[in-house]
């Protein structure tokens, strides 16, 4: 696929899976939107792209939903479109239902998916009125299934299953492409910054994490498909099992959750 007259926001850009999209999408000639919270991260990473000056560095913050389409209206200025919007922000958890605030609940919420589906309708319009666009929402494994101590981590990746699942029915005719991506253990720092019971984030890599598989190769298999235009693609190791288990073996599934190791 040529991707020299492509647009492709990612946020999450600053670290981990988007920070590997950003490299990989850069190399393969595309103009990139970089976002998260702290820019001078997102600086360095664009001074790390192929072709730095091509790229916007456009800080945000997904809970402030009220800033978002102020946001995409600078990017429609600038660019004039969006080809590809890869909705990558989020935050995990590693905490039991029993000792969590709902404030951390509703957090968890309002950044996985309150705040990516309001980028998104931001976005969408300018795709409606051009017919052609790709939505790309990074989910988990945990969007398919719930494991100890993620609970409303898993609820707000399953809800994001039933919001874009929902968008694709609506949207085909007129052009529009949305792939939902489940990655597995993938070697980043989101375990480090999932939050605990109460809202502060656990500060430690887990085992499973750490064992994952490498953020870069997770993005060159996003991208391939992407480029397929697959409606939904599962990345990661034998945790992927998992989804096949829950799906074909739901009593077997529940055994094995029960005493899985999930960090």
């Amino acid at each position: 696929m040529e991707y020299d007259d492509k647009i492709v926001w990612i946020t999450g850009a600053s670290s981990g899976i988007g920070e590997a999209l950003a490299h990989t999408y850069s190399t393969e000639g595309a103009q990139l939107i970089l976002s998260a919270r702290n820019e001078a991260r997102l600086n360095e990473v664009r001074n790390l792209c192929t072709n730095p000056e091509k790229h916007l560095v456009l800080p945000l913050d997904l809970a402030d939903g009220n800033a978002l389409p102020d946001k995409c209206s600078e990017v429609l200025k600038r660019f004039g479109r969006v080809d590809i919007l890869i909705n990558n922000s989020g935050v995990s958890q590693r905490s039991l239902v029993a000792q969590t605030g709902l404030e951390v609940d509703r957090r968890i919420m309002e950044t996985n998916f309150f705040g990516t589906i309001t980028l998104t309708k931001a976005v969408l319009p300018s795709m409606l009125e051009r017919k052609a666009g790709h939505i790309v929402v990074i989910s988990s494994v945990a969007g398919k299934l719930g494991t100890p101590l993620r609970s409303s981590y898993s609820a707000s990746k399953h809800a994001l299953h039933g919001f874009f699942d929902s968008l694709r029915a609506e949207t085909w005719k007129q052009g529009i492409h949305v792939t939902i991506v489940c990655p597995g253990f993938i070697r980043t720092n989101i375990s480090i910054n999932a939050l605990t019971a109460d809202g502060t984030p656990q500060g430690t890599m887990d085992e499973a994490q750490a064992c994952g598989m490498s953020p870069k190769d997770c993005a060159e298999k996003i991208v391939r498909a992407v480029e397929k235009n697959r409606a939904e693609v599962y990345i990661g190791g034998k945790e992927i099992l998992g989804i096949y288990l829950k799906r074909f073996v739901p009593g077997l599934f529940d055994l094995i959750i029960k005493r899985a190791k999930v960090t």
